[in-house]
């Protein structure tokens, strides 16, 4: 007995042991004397995602580097400290800290300027994204990339892990007609890279090889590690993603919480885990979902009354999602239309899109699917199987060669 137990403690010390080897390339940039930007005046974009094991801020981390002059700070969606709202526009201001400017990359202008970079030799980029192609760093990540080009500035990404691994690609591609900021480039919903490897690839899919890159990769940072496989801090990169757990299920419901149909769960404290309406069986519902019998996942049924947002103060009923091993090749996007579908079947009147929506909620619908067709499709017979062959794509084929790992 004692023997099995000294076993099963040196297994769980060897994972977390294994785990903790992360280094994100911010460590990985230190520990080799910050060499790519030595000597030169950096414009750093970040938020408060971008820190180190110990969790102090890219930004102090370069405003003491020696050799190294940070001149600007460029603050992407809720700020470079994360004092700013979703949503909400991102002002110019200086930094308390360290006493540098930090101009907006959220509001009127979302491309950094000549005027932004006037002073620098570099961009530097180092936020924390979801791995999916509606969260909004993975446009302010290749408008850096665009502005980098067009100015003959360099630029350098301090790459970090992809939450949701690297073997995961779901979605459609873009249609031109559904280019947004939720939508800026033409890669699947789930795209399966880092930031480094995203920047290698928008590089030569978008910006013709024009961009002067380099990306400082991480260590020990393996394809099949979600966030919490890698033992890094997780900071929440946005108000409704305070967990890692909740980045998985970011891509399972935010496409459908776009529309002013069903609660998500944002507004109660389950944030995208939930889906549920006032109109319908709780019981039934999940157990429709469960007949299904999706791969590592089930539902249990849940009776909610959110406290902002979509159902504010009204009693709501749907289900809760469990997401039983998030290694499993289950496609997570998938969910929500599975959702759909069954309560379409349940309650014909109310089935997606048959009901009065507006037309902004719609196009927000389309533009983070990154195609019309998916909701016209869909519409038809509310049906999954119709929009399987639009939601497969070759991407993972097609970025294959960026791989850093």
């Amino acid at each position: 007995m004692n023997n099995r137990l000294t076993m099963a403690l040196a297994a769980m010390i060897s994972v977390i042991a294994s785990a903790a080897q992360v280094l994100p390339g911010v460590e990985v940039l230190a520990a080799r004397g910050f060499a790519p930007i030595k000597g030169k005046r950096v414009a750093l974009v970040t938020n408060p995602t971008g820190v180190d094991r110990r969790l102090r801020s890219t930004v102090d981390i370069l405003h003491s580097a020696p050799d190294v002059s940070l001149v600007a700070l460029l603050a992407p969606e809720h700020g470079v400290r994360g004092n700013i709202t979703a949503g909400a526009r991102v002002a110019i201001e200086t930094d308390a800290a360290t006493g540098v400017k930090v101009h907006s990359l959220y509001g009127r202008t979302r491309k950094p300027t000549a005027e932004m970079l006037r002073e620098a030799d570099v961009l530097v980029y180092d936020i924390q994204d979801l791995g999916c192609r509606s969260y909004t760093f993975v446009s302010t990540l290749g408008l850096c990339m665009e502005a980098c080009a067009e100015q003959g500035k360099e630029m350098v990404v301090l790459d970090r892990p992809n939450p949701l691994g690297g073997e995961r690609v779901e979605g459609a591609m873009l249609d031109s007609d559904c280019r947004s900021f939720v939508s800026q480039y033409n890669i699947p919903y789930i795209y399966g890279l880092t930031p480094g490897e995203l920047a290698l690839y928008l590089n030569a899919s978008e910006f013709g090889g024009r961009v002067r890159l380099t990306v400082v990769p991480m260590e020990g940072w393996k394809r099949r590690m979600t966030y919490a496989d890698t033992g890094l801090p997780w900071v929440l990169p946005s108000p409704h993603v305070p967990t890692p757990q909740t980045a998985m299920f970011y891509p399972a419901t935010g496409i459908l919480g776009e529309l002013d149909y069903a609660s998500v769960g944002v507004g109660y404290t389950m944030p995208f885990r939930l889906i549920c309406t006032d109109w319908a069986d709780a019981d039934e519902l999940a157990r429709r979902l469960n007949a299904l019998k999706l791969v590592s996942i089930n539902f249990r049924p849940v009776h909610i009354k959110p406290y902002y947002g979509f159902g504010n103060g009204r009693d709501l009923h749907g289900v809760e999602i469990y997401i039983n091993d998030p290694h499993t090749p289950a496609d997570l996007t998938l969910l929500q239309f599975y959702a759909m579908q069954e309560l379409a079947a349940m309650h014909p009147a109310k089935a997606a899109f048959g009901q009065q929506l507006s037309s902004s909620r719609l196009q927000m619908f389309d533009r983070v699917c990154g195609s019309k067709k998916i909701r016209q499709e869909f519409s038809r017979r509310h049906m999954v199987a119709d929009i399987l062959p639009l939601w497969k794509n070759d991407f993972r084929e097609q970025s294959r060669q960026y791989r850093l790992y």
